[in-house]
């Protein structure tokens, strides 16, 4: 039986699509756990994504948390479903706005390091669980894309937030104006992920660096997060109007255009577009 998308899980046991495993030093693994839809988030998933943070900040057993995408992917985005669902209920809009802030939010204010293992694709609320992480490793054929342009809405989520510090300003425009896919090699290169290795590294990688972290001083390494954040922190209005903007995009009519050019796997014709000269 289906949980309410509505509570917010308090422990382990009650996540529905994320999986964990404890290893030594306290490290726990986090998996986005829907392989069968390369971890593409639904409505309960999406909430779990921001939830799940405080439930690690509260386990006194972890010390950090490594995130990572069952099977093939790390995660393709938001479930189409959802965002159709988004664009037909306003309720679920507003609910989605608030899970949207959720991850983000609770990222930033979790106390304990994330590390990111990103294999396979990485798009849209799955992007932002792997780049808020405060270390990320990626897969050298791994792929990520911010995509809200390509499905007719801002760049919400995070990244109005977290890649004009990353990669900079000029990248981050072009990248996020045309969802332009980025691989590991050139994510490493413009410095939005920490570090590219082979793809059969991702894990291995992503673990050795959590063992270390969680075998270091635990103050040291949350209060110098901490302040790391702050520079986050400041950019939060930005972020603010990223998502709110997002969501209004989902009540117009490129919304609908680009959910259904997604799913007949064609380009799309956006209302808003001028219309393509004859010949």
């Amino acid at each position: 039986m289906a949980t309410d998308p509505r509570l917010s899980p308090r422990d382990y046991g009650e996540f529905e699509h994320l999986s964990f495993d404890r290893r030594r030093n306290g490290v726990v693994v986090v998996t986005l756990d829907r392989p069968d839809v390369l971890n593409a988030a639904n409505v309960r998933m999406h909430h779990e994504m921001g939830a799940v943070w405080a439930v690690l900040d509260a386990d006194p057993d972890a010390r950090v948390a490594v995130v990572t995408g069952a099977g093939r992917a790390f995660s393709a985005g938001g479930d189409l479903d959802m965002i159709e669902e988004m664009i037909e209920d306003y309720e679920a809009l507003l609910a989605q706005w608030h899970d949207a802030r959720a991850v983000v939010e609770k990222m930033l204010a979790a106390e304990k390091p994330i590390v990111s293992a990103i294999n396979g694709v990485a798009v849209g609320a799955g992007l932002a669980v792997a780049l808020l992480a405060d270390v990320s490793i990626m897969g050298s054929t791994a792929r990520i894309s911010d995509g809200h342009a390509r499905l007719g809405v801002a760049a919400g989520d995070h990244a109005a937030l977290l890649w004009p510090l990353l990669c900079g300003m000029a990248k981050a425009k072009y990248y996020l104006m045309t969802a332009d896919f980025v691989d590991g090699p050139e994510a490493e290169r413009i410095g939005l992920v920490t570090r590219c290795v082979a793809d059969d590294d991702v894990v291995p990688q992503a673990l050795a660096i959590a063992d270390r972290l969680a075998a270091g001083s635990a103050t040291a390494v949350q209060w110098t997060k901490r302040v790391m954040n702050q520079w986050l922190v400041q950019a939060l209005p930005a972020f603010g109007e990223s998502v709110a903007l997002e969501m209004l995009g989902f009540l117009g009519p490129d919304a609908r255009e680009g959910l259904a050019a997604i799913r007949e796997r064609r380009d799309p014709a956006f209302p808003s577009a001028p219309p393509h000269p004859a010949g």
